[in-house]
């Protein structure tokens, strides 16, 4: 038997909401298939399965509140024996977080109660997706009754209460959420994470200017060859470059656990995306030094697509190994950024500029960038970023080996 648990989709997280679950007991499990929609303070997160095998128990209902850790569902592996199939039996891990006197074992496992669980007070449950649609169609979710899981709010929900909206002339026609949504949280839980940033980490930051000209050259060439749809971005050669130069400097790539850095053997670059309700998330793309600039084009595109509309995978979240923030559309020129734990690197870029620069003995306008490395003073010390800015700086200088 396999337990599929929460997991942890970053250090600022300690308990997701159970959406909903895309498998049934008694049905077939693939690794890596999503199987469950988590609500996070961020964001609604898919869920994948780290087993393959059968649904056997559902421990955990659609609109309860999950620490992490906590055994979600039970899966059977392949050529093991079946036991009584459970769905939603009362979580022991739940339980003893309500009521923590009382000893695990003395919870059976038998089917919920037929009456709906209470709603937390000043809490509405409804799906990402749901409070997005009545955002859309001017719909105040307090004044619908959903008739969802526990009095969970659904889609169906939401379109009945824009009808009844419409034959109803003195209904509110605009949305305002409550005191207390998601982007309240979302702000608390990032302060949450970068104080314990600033106040764990001995943050060291170090910058370099680089040359941009052969690359915006190269860019523009190889843009010519390729239809519309497919043309890059000078972001995904930032990107390329840095998953590049963590190969040389490897320390770098790593996280920080039980008082030791551990080097990560794969190289997955987040990305930090702003949200357009406010915000920020940095969602891997995995095995980055890997991919052609071509399939990090289209993954970069995917992922910040998904970022916007709340779909993203536990994976993204959790397998982040350094991130990579920039700011250059907003005007900025230089970014320090602040570390993301258990992360011990993050890298930062500004927006290319024209600067007088020497070039064979000559003053010449060039196309320049500033990089900035923010590091972990624990892991790695100057010279060893001094390193890795002059490999990303070396890398750019052959755009044509990305």
């Amino acid at each position: 038997m396999a337990e599929f648990v929460m997991p942890t989709l970053g250090s600022d997280m300690t308990e997701g909401t159970l959406v909903q679950w895309k498998k049934k007991v008694g049905e077939r499990v693939v690794k890596g298939e999503i199987i469950a929609e988590v609500d996070t303070e961020k964001a609604a997160i898919e869920i994948e399965s780290f087993h393959t095998g059968i649904m056997e128990q559902l421990l955990t209902k659609p609109g309860d509140r999950v620490p992490v850790g906590t055994v979600m569902a039970i899966i059977r592996e392949e050529g093991t024996q079946a036991t009584p199939a459970v769905q939603f039996p009362a979580s022991p891990a739940l339980l003893q977080r309500v009521s923590p006197k009382e000893p695990v074992s003395s919870v059976p496992h038998a089917p919920p109660p037929a009456a709906a669980p209470v709603a937390e007070p000043g809490r509405l449950r409804i799906s990402p997706a749901a409070r997005k649609l009545a955002g859309e169609l001017g719909v105040d979710p307090a004044s619908v009754q959903g008739t969802g899981p526990g009095g969970a709010i659904t889609l169906d929900d939401i379109q009945h209460g824009a009808q009844r909206q419409r034959q109803e002339p003195s209904a509110p026609t605009t949305f305002a959420e409550p005191a207390g949504d998601r982007q309240a949280r979302m702000r608390q839980t990032i302060a949450a994470a970068m104080a314990r940033s600033k106040r764990e980490i001995p943050h060291y930051y170090l910058s370099s200017t680089i040359d941009m000209g052969r690359a915006m050259t190269w860019l523009k060439e190889e843009n010519i060859k390729r239809p519309v749809t497919d043309r890059l971005l000078y972001g995904v050669l930032l990107v390329k470059a840095v998953a590049l130069a963590l190969r040389q400097v490897p320390e770098l790539n790593a996280l920080w656990k039980d008082n030791a850095a551990v080097q990560s053997p794969n190289i997955h670059v987040g990305v930090a995306v702003s949200l357009r309700q406010g915000g920020l998330i940095a969602p891997a793309i995995h095995d980055t030094d890997k991919r052609s600039l071509g399939e990090l084009m289209t993954s970069f595109q995917d992922v910040v697509k998904r970022a916007r509309a709340g779909t993203l995978r536990s994976s993204e979240l959790s397998d982040p190994t350094i991130t990579v923030t920039s700011l250059g559309e907003q005007g900025v020129e230089t970014v320090f950024g602040v570390i993301y734990p258990p992360q011990v690197a993050l890298i930062g870029f500004g927006k290319v500029v024209e600067r007088p620069w020497v070039l064979d003995g000559q003053v010449v306008s060039r196309p320049v960038v500033t990089a900035s490395l923010s590091a972990d003073h624990r892991v790695t010390d100057g010279h060893r970023g001094g390193v890795f800015l002059s490999a990303v700086d070396r890398l750019l200088q052959e755009p044509g080996q990305l």
